[in-house]
């Protein structure tokens, strides 16, 4: 949760960091002149981040609740021509979207750091009952697939394509993946632990 204006800055530079690596000034103005997707993201995870840090500070502050709206106006705007929703403050640092297309988070649950979507993904509740998933960090999931219901992901999951994961994996490391999702690989989770050794 950003509270002051040096986690602002840090959340900013975090998300989409693999972008910092190729992209140069006159490759960013040439992005931002075609309105190019990869751009489009990063201006959405900055005014999602701008309206977290007025949310989390405004206290009685009018014109930071003021802001704040603002801010999300914008989000919005540019989130309906990604197909991006995504509620304040459900995300840690280093947030990666990889390609546009629809990602919808509900704003009660609660992503780790260096989470990576590769578009049409899910993370909310089933319907049938309020509970909403609850990410570890570096949890990285495939295009198309959802998470749902009162779940928790451990740290450093990897989970397939079209995947839809409806119950809790709390083995840091594996990769799940079917409808409904289970693990079909432990060894990811064995290379990072004889590689930490």
């Amino acid at each position: 949760m950003i509270k002051n204006k040096a986690e602002l800055k840090e959340y900013i530079y975090k998300d989409n960091a693999y972008l910092h690596e190729i992209r140069d000034k006159k490759c960013s103005a040439i992005m931002k002149r075609v309105r190019d997707p990869e751009y489009l993201i990063c201006k959405y995870l900055k005014l999602l981040r701008y309206q977290e840090y007025y949310i989390n500070t405004a206290g009685n502050n009018k014109i930071k609740k003021l802001l704040a709206l603002c801010y999300e106006r914008k989000k919005h705007n540019i989130g309906n021509k990604l197909g991006f929703y995504i509620g304040p403050n459900s995300c840690e640092s280093g947030l990666t979207i990889y390609h546009n297309g629809t990602i919808i988070i509900n704003p009660q649950a609660h992503i780790g750091k260096n989470c990576k979507f590769h578009g049409n993904n899910c993370i909310g509740n089933k319907g049938s009952c309020a509970g909403v998933p609850t990410l570890g960090n570096n949890v990285d999931i495939g295009f198309g697939a959802v998470i749902i219901g009162d779940v928790t992901l451990a740290d450093n999951i990897i989970i397939g394509a079209n995947s839809v994961v409806n119950k809790s994996f709390t083995t840091p490391g594996v990769t799940i993946a079917g409808v409904p999702a289970k693990v079909i690989s432990e060894t990811h989770y064995n290379n990072l632990h004889t590689a930490n050794k």
